[in-house]
């Protein structure tokens, strides 16, 4: 029998932390709580988990800085918390590299429902979506450095990329010339399903765009398909 997924909860809240637990634990989960940012990096060190739920407003570092720094070691799922919820706010903590964001005040069932369906999309991609495994990813004259998650120009001058800049290009590069819709890019990047308003995706293209100096009134890197979504027109080679 396969051993219950161990959910980390970041929350300074010992009410929701306790709530939390005692919910996802009756609904065969594991869960680990803590309530600070170095409560969280102790329990990483100590164990293995499958998903963070991490709250924004946390003593020390908030939630949006933990996020980035754990996305830039690794591609544990994390759904965010916040009383915040506007769409400034979700685009922002998707921009850390949030898989999912849901405000507050919440249920524990609806939460509980983003976790399944994030840890499924992570785990079910099919092989022909997957991103591609070589340390490097060359394309017209840039290189994207899978390891350390920085981008070289063609001048050779070297950007560390957010976690949302990071996964969004990582996918991009996997498919090249294929065209990937809105709800691809969501499920790709994000672990979730599109929201028919959600246009962070459309942010995250033309904040790529920019990074990439791809001209956004004629782009000739990643071009815009009327009605299907975003491809990126170029080549790619990898290397190991």
């Amino acid at each position: 029998m396969d051993a219950p997924d161990h959910i980390l909860i970041v929350d300074d809240d010992a009410e929701i932390r306790t709530l939390l637990a005692a919910y996802f634990d009756r609904n065969g989960l594991h869960s680990t709580a803590v309530g600070d940012g170095a409560a969280m990096w102790r329990a990483l060190r100590a164990g293995h988990f499958d998903l963070v739920v991490l709250d924004v407003m946390l003593p020390g570092d908030d939630g949006l800085t933990l996020c980035r720094e754990l996305r830039s070691k690794s591609d544990l799922p994390v759904i965010m918390l916040t009383a915040r919820g506007d769409e400034t706010d979700r685009i922002v903590g998707l921009e850390m590299g949030a898989d999912d964001y849901v405000p507050k005040p919440f249920s524990p069932r609806e939460l509980l429902a983003r976790i399944k369906a994030v840890l499924k999309r992570v785990r079910s991609l099919p092989p022909n979506l997957r991103p591609d495994d070589s340390r490097e990813l060359r394309f017209a004259g840039w290189t994207l450095d899978t390891v350390h998650r920085h981008l070289v120009s063609p001048a050779g001058v070297v950007a560390s990329l957010s976690g949302a800049e990071f996964r969004l290009l990582r996918t991009f590069l996997a498919h090249p010339n294929r065209v990937l819709n809105r709800d691809q890019l969501v499920d790709l990047t994000q672990g979730r399903e599109a929201d028919p308003l959600d246009r962070s995706i459309d942010v995250q293209v033309s904040r790529l765009r920019h990074r990439l100096g791809d001209d956004p009134k004629d782009p000739q890197l990643i071009k815009t398909v009327r009605g299907e979504g975003y491809v990126l027109a170029v080549a790619v080679t990898g290397t190991a």
